[in-house]
């Protein structure tokens, strides 16, 4: 089977100026359905699957993938332009390209590029050179910094940048480790610069079980913590789950789908996992619907009372935990649930009966 063939595409610079994400998504809407639409009217659908044509879109940036570069040339692209067209855009010629997936190419800070015909989705090097260039400007710029506060100041950078890319990542991590370590070392010489390399390792860098952490010990009141500058390689490789192309938030036949994808995403966040706690807790341990125990391990659903398509929030007041099972019944037959009452607020109705 041949490798696909990537197209990427990008607005030109005067429509991007004037053009907001959401303007984009809906000037670009309908974009996937309306090309196989335009190739299954020439092409029977089953030959229309064998083209593998694919279509990506973050706002006004967007892939297409199909099985050859003749049909990217001479059959897709006339296409889009001329849909385009019909909407005031053009494309642009800087940013388009027809390229083969085991050339790869970039994407949302990404590189998408085929080894020996597996797939691997990397950062990609002009992301890594902008994002070090940023970090080599905070350390030259705080030299007189104390080093806690420098660390804080790293660790946000480096942990939004870390948590972007839930991808082949590992290699490209301990690489900026180290490089963010020379950059620190020279940080240190810097303000002691009659000092040994030795020395400053000593002061700046903190044995922990089996490597050295660059790290600073905080005095909180009457006791004191040590904080460490984060290290990218720790990052866990979290895979991308792929979402449905049908998936509309705002509809309601999607609401079930919307609050499991979101129990998936934030099944790692510290966050959630304390508000699910909380949810269990005010449960007394038991679904919302059948009242009969909940598995304490997260075998559970994060169930929105008022749904979020009609206004719900996120609060802690707005959501219950249910039975996957029930979770499903639920919505197969359009019941409803209100917040259980907890152990405390029991008790007190318990007592007020008795007096």
């Amino acid at each position: 089977m041949a490798a696909c063939n990537g197209w990427h595409r990008g607005l030109c610079p005067d429509a991007k100026a004037i053009i907001s994400p959401t303007l984009a998504n809906m000037c670009l809407n309908g974009l996937e359905t309306e090309l196989k639409l335009h190739l299954g009217a020439k092409l029977k659908k089953s030959k229309v699957k064998e083209l593998k044509v694919h279509v990506i879109r973050y706002a006004d940036d967007f892939v297409v993938t199909g099985n050859s570069q003749e049909l990217l040339h001479n059959e897709v692209r006339p296409w889009i332009e001329a849909f385009l067209a019909q909407r005031g855009l053009r494309l642009s010629l800087e940013k388009t390209k027809v390229v083969h997936m085991d050339e790869g190419f970039d994407f949302l800070g990404w590189n998408f590029r085929k080894y020996k015909g597996k797939l691997l989705i990397k950062p990609s090097k002009k992301n890594v050179q902008a994002f070090y260039r940023k970090v080599r400007e905070i350390v030259r710029k705080n030299i007189s910094m104390k080093q806690a506060n420098l660390i804080a100041k790293l660790n946000s950078v480096l942990r939004g940048w870390a948590q972007y890319r839930p991808v082949v990542a590992k290699e490209a991590f301990n690489r900026m480790d180290n490089l963010i370590h020379w950059r620190l070392a020279r940080w240190a010489r810097r303000r002691h610069p009659n000092k040994p390399l030795s020395w400053c390792i000593g002061r700046y860098w903190q044995r922990t079980k089996d490597r050295s952490e660059f790290a600073a010990n905080v005095k909180v009141a009457e006791s004191s913590c040590t904080i460490k500058l984060l290290k990218l390689a720790d990052t866990k490789i979290v895979r991308h789950v792929k979402i449905k192309k049908e998936y509309n938030p705002f509809d309601p036949q999607w609401e079930k789908y919307g609050e499991e994808l979101r129990t998936k995403r934030m099944a790692n966040s510290m966050s959630y996992k304390y508000e699910t706690s909380m949810l269990f807790i005010s449960q007394n341990g038991r679904c919302a619907l059948c009242a009969k125990p909940l598995d304490y391990q997260g075998k559970w659903h994060d169930h929105h009372i008022v749904r979020r398509v009609d206004g719900g929030s996120d609060a802690m007041s707005n959501r219950v935990l249910l039975h996957p099972v029930c979770h499903t019944q639920l919505h197969a037959l359009g019941l409803s649930v209100v917040k259980p009452a907890s152990k405390k607020a029991l008790r007190s109705i318990s007592l007020e009966a008795t007096e």
